[in-house]
């Protein structure tokens, strides 16, 4: 395999795109952050551009692994299932490849969120890791041994996508998912749903709402018991087919500490088993665990 001197992790998002370079070691030596750009050619300029300007300032050639939101399909090797940017149908790796004339790796930004964690950081010592994102949207990622497990059409750890299990009538017909199906986990747990939940249509912020909660305001601690039973049941299936390690929460509703607590707890209630110990812990690199992660998509050295 050709030398590396850093490993480069960049985590293309729909407002910004950050770039990482990591030491073999995984110690960060440097950061960028700059506003993704319309368009996909400007998109394909701005992240070749950002990682020759690493590799200027550093003064050697890195490998480079890239988070998307989306996964590159195994059979059109096209860009799908991105819910941002103009990825969708464009063959992404090959070309920002042919633009950095060398071999990038790209995964899934849960997936990378996923080995960030495993690698070194929550989920570090643990054989199976499920990492969740919750934040605008819902999405995960597997790894087992430190590794990636993508599955055969790219699409393991996408618990976001399947339907919130054992509906409460209250809960039913349920709504549409930007996907094309009903009743997704996204559309029950995500933080805009959670925050509808609470205020109605038209709220999207949930952060507030522990502050509510905490201060006596009824329909926020509803809301969020609510929010906590259907999170529980979403991840008593992934531990009925799964049985992870760990579960390693992100996104922004990771910052709800009442989750740590609440979500293993209920799980109890929901797993086929007499006996429950799956840890659910926040994540230890915060907004930079995917962008850590895509850089540990290529080994050391």
């Amino acid at each position: 395999m050709t030398h590396h001197d850093f490993r480069i992790g960049i985590d293309l998002g729909g407002t910004k795109i950050e770039a990482v370079a990591l030491t073999p070691d995984g110690t960060l030596a440097l950061r960028e952050r700059i506003t993704t750009p319309a368009g996909y050619p400007a998109a394909i300029e701005s992240i070749a551009a950002l990682v020759e300007d690493i590799e200027r300032r550093l003064g050697g050639r890195g490998s480079v692994g890239i988070g998307i939101p989306g996964v590159i399909s195994p059979v059109t090797g096209l860009v799908k299932n991105a819910n941002s940017i103009a990825l969708n149908g464009q063959r992404f790796d090959a070309d920002l490849a042919s633009r950095l004339h060398r071999e990038i790796r790209v995964a899934n930004d849960a997936n990378c969120f996923a080995l960030s964690e495993a690698s070194d950081g929550a989920g570090a010592g643990a054989d199976v890791v499920f990492g969740v994102i919750i934040g605008t949207g819902c999405g995960g990622g597997i790894t087992a041994g430190g590794r990636i497990l993508a599955g055969r059409n790219q699409v393991a750890g996408e618990w976001g996508h399947m339907p919130l299990p054992w509906p409460l009538p209250s809960e039913l017909p349920g709504t549409q998912c930007w996907c094309g199906q009903r009743n997704c986990m996204e559309t029950y747990v995500a933080g805009p749903s959670l925050a509808r939940d609470c205020d109605g249509p038209g709220a999207t912020d949930a952060s507030k709402l522990p502050v509510r909660a905490a201060s006596g305001d009824a329909a926020a601690q509803a809301a969020l018991d609510r929010h906590v039973d259907r999170l529980a049941r979403g991840l008593a299936v992934i531990v009925n087919v799964l049985d992870p390690d760990v579960i390693v929460l992100g996104g922004g509703l990771s910052n709800m500490d009442h989750l740590y607590t609440a979500v293993p707890e209920r799980m109890k209630r929901y797993v086929f088993s007499d006996f429950v110990s799956t840890p659910v812990v926040r994540n230890s690199h915060g907004d930079s665990s995917g962008v850590r992660g895509a850089a540990w998509l290529w080994p050391p050295g």
